[in-house]
């Protein structure tokens, strides 16, 4: 009998350990699917950035209306993020993604036809955008609340969401190189592009991401409303603050690439690939130093202000810097520690706000976090745009003024409990 209840006992171990080990292998490829959403996401915006200025030329639009191409996608998705996560935390996570892909890949699609068929194509092309950012606000930010509920332990969630922010930065280095690959031939290629990759990561999440087994019973509204409001009035400092840090590093970062973007045309004469090489070389940093960050956090909170102190540090000096030189390389060098105190920051930010609200909400505010950011990412181009002509001297003082702020933000207002750490 005993031979018998051993051997039952040792075959249930097998069969759990089996299990375990099917849960990670597809978590895995889950993780590979949910990964290509924030990738493709910025391909469809960042792509176009080396391409802004070709279209200044062959729409004969001003250096502002072109930054607009970047910031209409950016508005629309401000004011819809919050009702996508709303929509998430209530139908499920993935009911709200695919659809979400479906509608970007039609507005790249209109875009590229209004630039291909159309004499003056430059509002439709802004309609094709806005369409892209209803799509950017159902796919991209419910990420986040997604990688939340299929993993348990912080651990699990740290390295995931570093993983995330790297695939999102990824797709920031690729975008560039591969926005004026695809100009090279014809200039609104890249608009046409963008649907092919939206249905690649359709196929990928209907296939490879099951519906997480920590599912919920969908609160009624005004409740709803009011645990959101309670998620605010217990953690509206460190909440507030990791949305303002948002916010300035999504303008610093898509500030920083619209300059290089207009100066390696402008002053160097560099154009297309290479123009998409040299501005690869930041987000090539912020990209590394994301998926590294995203390893070493794990579990602790303390580590992760200290972090996001030290990058937000190293962004606002050495843009300081770039007020010394115009010389090409010190510029690119510059630029390229920014990236890496970028990169240090975000998956301490991500894991911070994930890890800090409860799962019935987590769309819902993480989602608000992600319209904070696109606040950056709509403000940065033509903020630029407009410093470059009326006060191109101040330029760098006042980006770096802003980092410090973030610094100040980070220092003050974010204080991890110690025995969370």
């Amino acid at each position: 009998m005993d031979f018998i209840e051993n051997s039952f006992t040792s075959n249930r171990e097998i069969s759990k350990s089996k299990n375990q080990s099917n849960k990670k292998h597809l978590n895995k490829w889950a993780l590979l699917a949910i990964s290509s959403i924030p990738l493709v996401m910025t391909l469809g915006n960042s792509m176009l950035i080396p391409v802004l200025p070709v279209m200044e030329k062959k729409l004969g639009i001003s250096s502002f209306q072109s930054s607009m191409i970047i910031t209409v996608y950016s508005i629309v998705a401000i004011i819809l993020i919050p009702i996508a996560g709303f929509l998430s935390d209530h139908i499920g996570r993935k009911k709200v993604i695919i659809p979400s892909l479906i509608i970007a890949g039609l507005g790249g699609l209109l875009s590229g036809w209004a630039a291909w068929k159309i004499s003056d194509p430059y509002l439709i092309i802004l309609a094709g955008r806005a369409l892209q950012g209803i799509g950017a606000a159902g796919a991209a930010p419910i990420v986040m609340p997604l990688v939340g509920d299929m993993f348990k332990s912080e651990e699990e969630v740290s390295t995931s969401l570093g993983i995330i922010e790297t695939s999102n930065t990824l797709g920031k280095v690729i975008s560039p190189i591969l926005g004026a690959f695809l100009a090279s031939f014809i200039w609104y290629v890249p608009f046409l592009a963008f649907p092919i990759f939206c249905f690649v990561s359709v196929l990928l999440m209907a296939f490879l991401v099951r519906r997480p087994n920590t599912e919920y019973e969908p609160m009624p509204f005004k409740q709803f409303i009011q645990q959101v409001k309670k998620s605010f009035k217990n953690n509206g400092r460190w909440l507030s603050a990791i949305f303002a840090i948002g916010i300035i590093l999504m303008f610093v970062l898509f500030g920083v690439l619209f300059y290089l973007s207009e100066i390696l045309e402008r002053n160097y004469d560099i154009f297309n690939i290479k123009k998409g090489l040299y501005l690869a070389i930041p987000l090539g940093a912020l990209c590394l130093t994301s998926l590294i960050t995203g390893k070493v956090i794990k579990e602790n909170k303390i580590l992760m202000k200290w972090i996001t102190f030290t990058g937000l540090l190293i962004m606002a000096l050495s843009i300081a810097s770039l007020s010394f030189s115009k010389g090409l390389w010190f510029m690119l060098s510059m630029f390229l520690l920014a990236g890496i105190g970028i990169g240090a920051s975000l998956p301490c930010l991500d894991t911070l706000i994930t890890d800090g609200i409860n799962k019935d909400q987590r769309g819902t505010i993480t989602s608000i976090y992600h319209s904070m950011r696109f606040i950056g990412v709509a403000a940065g181009p033509p903020a630029i745009a407009v410093l470059l002509k009326y006060m191109a001297g101040s330029l760098f003082y006042i980006l770096s003024a802003v980092g410090v702020f973030s610094v100040l933000l980070t220092l003050i207002a974010i204080k991890p409990d110690k025995k969370a750490s």
